[in-house]
């Protein structure tokens, strides 16, 4: 007898991804119609696209009609995306993300998903002893991404190895559990997503994953980097008895994100205010 699968959403934040995400998104529409026995919803959340990329999620998605698209016009960031498209919890049992390069295959992320019975939120992990990586990320990135790592290790203390991965699944609970605290609109929505899931005492699993470092990607090492670690350190403010008096220094901090050409992190309620 088969087995239901709880009901899953997959969200792919895409910006400018006309040339690259059409392949993506018919491995996964494939995979997940012949082998997943619950039902399955992927959204791709555009961001701000300036090319076909809309056109392209149409097409597919006449093929496989549990894709859809959801559009906004102005650039609100990869975690601007992502903050987005989580508020369609309520559709599934299951939500996750993916990047839209394809660096998670199918069946990985379908790995994660298998574990979500362990904890509240499994992510895969590029640096755990038993993760494929096919192609490895250039000597650069790999340093910056160290680096990075021990940042935000002694910024939160999470034991995370691998924050930043781009496949990751919660429980709809999770995600209604943490959402408005989700503030940071740039590529360290990961951090902020991990540590107000640990703050708010979700359990979140690492896991190894199968994973390929594709090339054409939009990330520019020294401006994200610099973006990033402003961002962590925002997250780890906010979570601090002295963020309220920070307040006159926000006009500077949108100077800087600006002058970062980085989206700016989103305005939260009382003392979470972002």
């Amino acid at each position: 007898m088969r087995v239901t699968e709880p009901s899953l959403l997959l969200l792919i934040p895409a910006y400018n991804e006309e040339r690259r995400i059409e392949p993506v998104l018919r491995d996964y529409g494939r995979y997940f119609q012949e082998q997943y026995h619950g039902r399955f919803q992927l959204v791709v959340v555009l961001n701000g696209c300036r090319d076909n990329t809309l056109g392209v999620v149409q097409r597919v998605a006449r093929e496989y009609p549990f894709i859809s698209a959801l559009e906004f016009a102005d650039p609100i960031g990869k975690g601007g995306a992502l903050i987005e498209g989580l508020k369609l919890a309520p559709l599934a049992d299951c939500i996750g993300y993916v990047d839209a390069d394809g660096a998670t295959p199918p069946h990985a992320f379908h790995d994660l998903v298998k574990r979500l019975g362990e904890a509240d939120c499994v992510i895969g992990s590029r640096w755990l002893p038993d993760s494929v990586l096919h192609v490895e990320q250039t000597s650069k990135r790999r340093f910056a991404s160290r680096c990075f790592h021990l940042i935000v290790e002694a910024l939160f203390g999470m034991h995370i190895k691998d924050t930043q991965c781009g496949a990751k699944v919660m429980t709809r609970q999770a995600v209604e559990k943490v959402h408005s605290n989700l503030r940071i609109a740039d590529m360290a929505f990961d951090i902020n997503l991990l540590y107000s899931l640990t703050h708010a005492g979700c359990r979140v699993l690492e896991v190894p994953t199968e994973w390929t470092d594709k090339i054409g990607t939009k990330v520019t090492l020294f401006r994200t980097s610099l973006t990033m670690f402003l961002s962590a350190f925002r997250i780890r403010l906010i979570y601090s008895p002295f963020y309220k008096w920070l307040r006159p220094l926000r006009p500077l901090e949108t100077w800087v994100y600006k002058k970062l050409r980085a989206p700016q992190p989103r305005p939260g309620p009382g003392r979470r205010e972002g």
